[in-house]
């Protein structure tokens, strides 16, 4: 089917046998989230509802969600509809987005679609709702969430509060540290995709018993794609990119957890990564093909044989991290593949053709390093990072050379670094390449750490340090 460009119409609320209001009735629209007194005469209008959706759609809740979707801000969905938009909008129809919700007419818009490249080459489908979309997503999750937590599993960490990637690596060491070093390393494949709707529904069924919530979710579900601007039904999976998407997955492998704790197994999960830690390698595979078997079966999910491995602690790549035996205890390390990844984010930021300015640069480049040696920080990594470090600099200085471009660009520079004139001549007419060039004495004595340091460019050597500190 194809999709209208028309987006105005797509901003309309999607009502089951809604019928248009006149001007006068639309002038006493009121947003959900503006003062007491504004929200006294949504409640003193509307009829009341009881039960979990009127948890959920109660204006303090709603006023939450509106704050929280404004806070992570976010792109538009199918109706192009900005953050920034969504003040308006609700002071128009908030009233009538609220009695649609309450009266179980609401009809969610379709999801945009859009593929982020991942590190194997392939790429991962993101659904984007509307701001709208969002915000009622993140009224259920509110409500939600006390409901399925005490439910959750200890072994679980992936978008759960209070619980982080490191608390989950922490949890792995112990497991080694006891004995358990042999590794299922479980890949689920496309497992937002392909979440069985009914089984997710059913299990949903078993702690939600207010069926207006269970069908406001079903809508969600099943509210389609829209990919190239043609619309696509969505019979199975769980539309990853909302905020629904992540208490709806764990609620869904909450059911594995359980499982695994029958058995007696030693285990972490964050989100749809899972390890599995046993003593031996026979051990190992055989828990590979029971735990698969297991989810094909009774979940209705697919396993990726290839990918799923069973391995010694040391070649395992868990949340980015990996591990290795450091004397009588076992160490964090940061994996191989993560590494490779860093240093292709930091060629993207060391380029000459992105168009930026050095400001910009230092800080886009500072902003990535201090945001992934925060999250790496758990890990042993300082001869790592002070390699890196090296060739980062090397990076910087060619830009430098490559900007500075003309010999007579170059010999300026090179005279305000403080190279005597001759030399500075000398240096500016050298025919070496530009890598070359980076490491040599023209720019290593002249571009030093100490200058690039006043330029304002951080080191993920310090960064390191700085942050090792505060644990």
């Amino acid at each position: 089917m194809k999709f209208t460009q028309d987006f105005a119409q797509y901003r309309q609320l999607h009502i089951e046998d809604y019928l248009q209001k006149g001007p006068a009735e639309q002038e006493s629209y009121v947003e959900v989230y503006r003062s007491p007194e504004m929200n006294e005469r949504i409640d003193t209008n509307s009829r009341l509802v009881e039960g979990l959706l009127g948890d959920i759609l109660s204006v303090k809740n709603l006023n939450e969600a509106f704050k929280r979707v404004k806070r992570n801000k976010g792109s538009h969905g199918t109706d192009r509809m900005s953050i920034q938009e969504m003040d308006a909008y609700l002071r128009e129809h908030g009233r009538t987005l609220r009695n649609a919700l309450m009266n179980g007419k609401y009809c969610p818009h379709p999801v945009r679609r859009v593929e982020i490249p991942k590190d194997d080459g392939t790429k991962r489908k993101l659904g984007i709702p509307t701001v709208v979309d969002r915000m009622v997503q993140q009224s259920l999750v509110l409500k939600l969430t006390p409901l399925f937590e005490p439910q959750f599993s200890d072994n679980s960490y992936g978008y759960r509060p209070g619980r982080s990637a490191h608390d989950a690596i922490l949890r792995c060491r112990k497991h080694l540290r006891d004995g358990y070093k042999w590794v299922v390393d479980l890949d689920l494949e496309k497992f937002f995709d392909t979440v069985n709707q009914s089984r997710l529904i059913q299990i949903l069924g078993n702690t939600v018993k207010d069926g207006r919530v269970i069908s406001l979710i079903h809508k969600y579900l099943r509210a389609g794609v829209v990919v190239n601007h043609k619309f696509e039904k969505t019979e199975l999976g769980v539309p990853q990119g909302g905020p629904l998407s992540p208490l709806l997955s764990n609620i869904m492998l909450n059911e594995l957890d359980k499982e695994l704790e029958r058995r007696g197994l030693r285990f972490v999960r964050y989100a749809d990564d899972l390890v599995i830690f046993v003593k031996s390698e026979r051990a190992a595979q055989r828990v590979k093909e029971s735990v698969s078997e297991y989810i094909e079966k009774k979940l209705d999910l697919k396993v990726n044989r290839e990918k799923t491995q069973a391995v010694y602690m040391t070649n395992v790549k868990f949340l980015g991290f990996s591990f290795y035996q450091k004397k009588e205890d076992i160490g964090v390390i940061i994996h191989s593949k993560t590494l490779r990844k860093l240093k292709d984010k930091v060629k993207e930021r060391t380029g000459r053709s992105d168009g930026k300015g050095e400001v910009e640069r230092i800080r886009k480049l500072n902003d990535m390093l201090r945001g992934w040696v925060n999250y790496y920080r758990i890990a042993d990594m300082k001869q790592v990072l002070q390699d890196i470090d090296g060739w980062m600099r090397r990076r910087i200085r060619m830009w430098y050379w490559k900007q500075w471009k003309k010999t007579k660009t170059r010999f300026r520079n090179l005279m305000k670094l403080g190279v005597p004139r001759a030399k500075a001549w000398e240096y500016a007419n050298t025919r070496k390449s530009y890598w070359r060039t980076s490491s040599s004495p023209i720019l290593h004595t002249t571009l030093n750490n100490g200058v690039l340091k006043e330029k304002g460019y951080l080191t993920f050597l310090g960064q390191y340090n700085q942050t090792r500190k505060a644990i």
